[in-house]
């Protein structure tokens, strides 16, 4: 059985949402890390103490989630639909196949693994 990679980036105030939505389709783990970013928002400017000053970066959210592949295509729509707020900034999901999972506990491998 083949395992997918997804790497999604989310808005901060999306992780609870998504979590539930994720656990709710039977997904059994995820790897959360806070990031910042830009990419079409590019940033924006904000006063701070009267001074005005360039936001290059935004704050994000990365998931980390690997799944079975027969999993993927719903994991990514329940993030699709779940972090959507219509706003630029909503993030990106990337699906990238994976060479091999191990469960360092056991030793299982792949699908066994996860």
């Amino acid at each position: 059985m083949k395992v997918k990679l997804i790497i999604a980036t989310i808005k901060p105030f999306k992780l609870e949402e998504v979590r539930e939505a994720l656990t709710g389709i039977g997904v059994r783990g995820m790897m959360v890390t806070e990031i910042k970013g830009f990419g079409s928002q590019s940033g924006h400017t904000e006063i701070y103490r009267g001074a005005e000053y360039a936001v290059n970066f935004v704050p994000k959210i990365k998931l980390e989630i690997v799944v079975a592949s027969s999993m993927a295509d719903q994991v990514v729509e329940t993030i699709k639909t779940t972090a959507q707020t219509g706003k630029i900034g909503d993030g990106k999901i990337f699906v990238l196949d994976v060479q091999q999972a191990v469960r360092v506990r056991t030793g299982e491998t792949d699908a066994d693994a996860l």
